[in-house]
């Protein structure tokens, strides 16, 4: 019996230290978030992704499972967002007749709303006195999380503020864009996909896929678009103003 509670005691403690452990609360936390998201009747101000993170946090909370240690054992499902990313040129394809006619558009409009994005966020926590860690982890806040972890670290950064940042921002711009698009009676699919994927990165994307293909193909747009400007003129900015 003692040699029993010996192994048990010893496999708490080598256990958490495994990446497959790592991997397994992360699956786990989001099928679990989005089994809770459709027994919630998939509410716009509550994604899956918030639900995932709240019960993966509450889970590392509990387990003796430091960060680091958890980043590192699920540092490879990290670098799946790169081709993630990448497929969502697949239904942007399908949809390049419709980008076609509004390309107009689309070029007056990216430009200030990437720059807005990241200069409120900036300009408020500088009027706060934030440090320039802090500063720099907003920055890129409005952009897909591949691209905004490369411009956080080249700013000089935190990635873990970094990241509770995109989520907070994802789900803001997902419940706001989906209010005011009630409230102005805007029923646009192009109109609303291209607000989300601008504002909201990834989670506003899939937002838009839900509402259609056509919604989430100018989502796509948004996103990858807001993420290769915002890649190539805020870190000139920063540098610059210093």
């Amino acid at each position: 019996m003692s040699e029993l509670l010996l192994r048990l005691e010893s496999l708490a403690h080598t256990l958490p230290q495994r990446p497959e452990t790592a991997i397994v609360l992360t699956l786990a936390a989001y099928f679990a978030g989005l089994r809770l998201f459709n027994w919630l009747r998939s509410p716009a101000w509550c994604p899956p992704i918030l639900l995932a993170a709240c019960l993966l946090a509450g889970l590392l909370a509990l387990l003796p499972l430091g960060y680091t240690e958890y980043h590192r054992g699920v540092s490879w499902l990290t670098w799946l967002l790169g081709p993630a990313t990448v497929a969502l040129g697949v239904p942007l394809y399908q949809q390049v007749h419709h980008i076609r006619t509004l390309w107009k558009p689309i070029v007056l409009t990216l430009p200030p709303a990437a720059i807005l994005a990241a200069g409120y966020a900036v300009g408020i926590a500088w009027l706060l006195d934030a440090p320039p860690t802090v500063l720099a982890s907003l920055a890129p806040k409005s952009v897909t999380a591949p691209i905004a972890m490369g411009i956080v670290e080249e700013l000089r950064g935190s990635v873990p503020l970094l990241m509770g940042a995109l989520l907070i921002t994802g789900v803001m711009a997902t419940l706001s864009i989906t209010l005011l698009a009630r409230w102005g009676n805007i029923h646009d699919p192009r109109v609303i996909g291209f607000a989300l994927g601008v504002n909201g990165h990834a989670i506003g994307t899939v937002r838009a896929f839900d509402i259609g293909p056509t919604a989430g193909a100018f989502a796509s747009l948004g996103m990858s678009l807001t993420g290769v400007f915002t890649a190539l003129w805020l870190p000139m900015m920063w540098y610059f103003v210093g």
